[in-house]
């Protein structure tokens, strides 16, 4: 079944109060987990680093990075209580730590299993290795990427799960590890590969959801999604394609003050979401062609038989004008139009009976 990541991000806007609500909203929609984004602003970005074009469309202003981050920053006493809270619903709580210091609280203080490397730290090689240490299992995110660069962050996550700590990290010892069969099979085990485009909203010229095939060949990993795009209609898509996991921003508010909202689904959106994907799934079935139970009592009402497009006498010789081929089909099959014809009628046959020799 598909992993479902109803991706809160930073739409709280700081507020621990929209944060819970955020959750409730996820829960209700039915995803499998709620994701967050746990950084120190100070960590994260140089005062002199400026926002992203869209963050400035969407804000609405112009400022730096630091200060927008640094109102959209959740205290670490507000993490416990959400992890709290969704271990009381039932619904996964995840972050994604970009910080060195925020990745120690996931997994030291929260406790997390599973991490989410996003796709502005892929070639960060250093926090990659961190994660990669820890022993989780990683989601990596690709936005921007291009397949050698996959390829390179996979060579830190394989060397940090297979080496012992003290191991000596370089651009060679990565590859090493790339490449050896532990490493293979560390990858296969613990790593899902994120096809992105980093735009918000991400114009559907440039989804390019055929890049999952092509991580999926190149690198033999589980392959989802992380969505940008406006409305539900590429999500689904991406599950119809094979997307073993969906990553998708929802806020509460599209016209709430923040980078990411006016990119992200409403409640209602992220719930149509949900249920699509999962009706999606049904529709998958298990790629074997043959006749489903539901079609299988269909078989005599639409298939065809050989029938007498005359009367037939017992005794005379079957011709091919002596045949046609009506429904229903529960006689004598079509193939056996030939092997029918110059037999030896058995029985009288009236016009429209089904032959049974």
């Amino acid at each position: 079944m598909t992993l479902i990541i109803a991706e809160a991000g930073v739409n709280h806007n700081g507020d621990e109060k929209l944060a819970f609500q955020l959750v409730d909203k996820a829960h209700e929609a039915g995803a499998d987990i709620v994701k967050f984004q746990t950084f120190k602003a100070k960590n994260l970005v140089t005062a002199e680093a400026l926002q992203a074009d869209y963050q400035v469309t969407n804000t609405g202003k112009q400022e730096s990075q630091l200060a927008m981050l640094s109102r959209l920053e959740l205290s670490y006493d507000a993490h416990h209580q959400l992890v709290a809270y969704c271990a009381k619903l039932g619904i996964e709580f995840l972050s994604t730590a970009f910080d060195s210091e925020s990745l120690d609280f996931l997994v030291n203080d929260l406790k997390l299993t599973r991490l989410k490397i996003p796709s502005g730290e892929i070639t960060n090689a250093p926090l990659v290795l961190q994660h990669a240490r820890t022993g989780c299992d990683l989601i990596v995110s690709t936005g921007m990427a291009t397949l050698a660069e996959v390829e390179a962050v996979l060579g830190v996550i394989a060397f940090g799960y297979t080496t012992p700590p003290d191991a000596e990290p370089s651009v060679d010892a990565f590859q090493s590890a790339y490449f050896s069969e532990v490493g293979k099979k560390a990858l296969k085990d613990k790593v899902t590969v994120l096809h992105c485009t980093t735009e918000y909203p991400a114009p559907l010229s440039d989804i390019n959801l055929r890049a999952m095939d092509t991580l999926a060949s190149a690198f033999g990993l589980s392959v989802g999604y992380s969505d940008h795009s406006e409305g539900i209609i590429v999500p689904i898509a991406a599950v119809a394609r094979g997307a073993t996991l969906i990553e998708k921003h929802f806020t509460l508010d599209k016209n709430m003050e923040g980078p990411d909202h006016k990119a992200s689904l409403n409640p209602i959106e992220l719930k149509s979401m949900v249920q699509a994907i999962r009706s999606v799934e049904l529709t998958l079935g298990d790629g074997i062609k043959g006749p489903r139970p539901s079609e299988i009592k269909n078989k005599v009402a639409a298939r065809k038989s050989l029938v007498a497009a005359r009367n037939i006498s017992a005794g005379q010789k079957i011709t091919e004008d002596d045949l046609v081929v009506k429904r229903p089909g529960n006689g004598k099959s079509p193939y056996r139009f030939w092997e029918v014809q110059g037999k030896v009628a058995s029985r009288n046959y009236k016009a429209g009976d089904l032959v049974l020799e």
